[in-house]
């Protein structure tokens, strides 16, 4: 993905289940994680709801797992913009072992950015845009 925010996190046991590799649930936790410091690099801060110019609904997420990772796998996350709508941007996700560069899982969110007063879908703000790269679809 070009034009990616990322991280790295390392898989805790209690990331596992009894099969002895990451619960399919936290892949998306994961991303979500590395999806919410890239939003507050571009200026939505969830610690402070009050600055925010708009909220952003999560309305679809995709996961497509590809790899198991276990215990004490680093995790490459990714993150970055895909699509850009009106009201709704997708934000694509990798995750990625560190060790050997094996792509894990790939997904997405789809967003909505709504007016924080009356929850109705509002024009995704510039920031987004330009971290997209100014173009829309």
């Amino acid at each position: 993905m070009s034009g990616t925010f990322a991280e790295t996190h390392r898989v805790r046991y209690r990331d596992t289940d009894a099969q002895g590799h990451m619960f399919f649930a936290n892949y998306l936790v994961f991303a979500d994680e590395v999806a919410g410091n890239y939003m507050r690099t571009l200026g939505f801060d969830w610690s402070d709801p009050d600055s925010l110019p708009c909220f952003v609904f999560t309305a679809n997420a995709n996961c497509d797992f590809l790899q198991e990772c276990r215990s004490g796998d680093d995790v490459r996350v990714e993150v970055a913009y895909t699509r850009i709508g009106n009201t709704s941007a997708t934000l694509g996700f990798t995750l990625t072992r560190e060790t050997d560069g094996e792509v894990l899982t790939r997904g997405s969110f789809v967003q909505v950015f709504v007016d924080r007063q009356t929850r109705k879908p509002v024009p995704v703000p510039d920031v987004i845009r330009r971290a997209f790269g100014g173009t829309t679809g």
